[in-house]
């Protein structure tokens, strides 16, 4: 898929988390799957940590004058996890599932971690076991500051303090688990040629042509 078409799944995904999220918000009372899960949080925390990656990248590029693509294909495995976890509370999966909140802080991390990975495949870290192990690190980082928030937020305050620090244990776990498939899914990635640079060079060897033709 082209990153262009990945910027439109990265703006999907974005709408669809944020329109949740003011639902969840303004029914919090009569919905209880929303109640006391810290949502206001959410709706002001989740769109600013979604649109911080593509504002970053974009004000690089233009204090470097650059032309380079925005790496929309990671933008949107990063945007993904948070529509999960959303869309998760929305349908009550993690009160009537019982394995849901463990697959999901596993397969949300892989997603997120992988996001990260394709983000550094454009940095200067080699070789490639560099950055499968510098994203698996990441996700082992962002899954404790993760659990971190969520106690701080709701679980003091709510009814699963009594399980917290055995769920807390596990889905670090699982978090951590989940960042290394993605350092290994990054690592082997990096070892073949970047797309993007691919595609730049399929574009300068174009223009090139089309000068020389005239």
């Amino acid at each position: 898929m082209s990153l262009h078409r990945w910027r439109w799944v990265a703006a999907l995904l974005f709408v669809a988390t944020v329109g949740q999220l003011v639902v969840a918000v303004l029914f919090d009372a009569a919905l209880p799957q929303f109640h006391g899960k810290g949502f206001a949080g959410r709706l002001a925390a989740y769109p600013a940590l979604m649109l911080a990656v593509p504002a970053v990248w974009a004000w690089r590029r233009r204090r470097k004058r650059g032309s380079q693509t925005l790496p929309w294909d990671g933008i949107a495995l990063i945007v993904a996890p948070f529509l999960v976890d959303v869309t998760g509370n929305t349908l009550d999966l993690y009160d009537r599932v019982s394995w849901w909140d463990d697959a999901n802080h596993f397969v949300n991390w892989a997603l997120l971690c992988t996001g990260i990975g394709l983000l550094l495949l454009r940095s200067r870290i080699a070789p490639p076991w560099a950055v499968g192990v510098t994203t698996a690190g990441i996700g082992a980082a962002l899954a404790i500051a993760w659990e971190l928030a969520e106690y701080v937020t709701f679980i003091r305050f709510g009814t699963e303090l009594d399980t917290a620090y055995r769920d807390t244990l596990g889905d670090e776990a699982l978090g951590t688990l989940g960042g290394m498939v993605a350092g290994t899914l990054v690592a082997r990635r990096a070892a073949q040629p970047p797309s993007w640079k691919s595609s730049s060079s399929a574009s300068s060897d174009a223009g090139t042509r089309a000068r020389a033709s005239s």
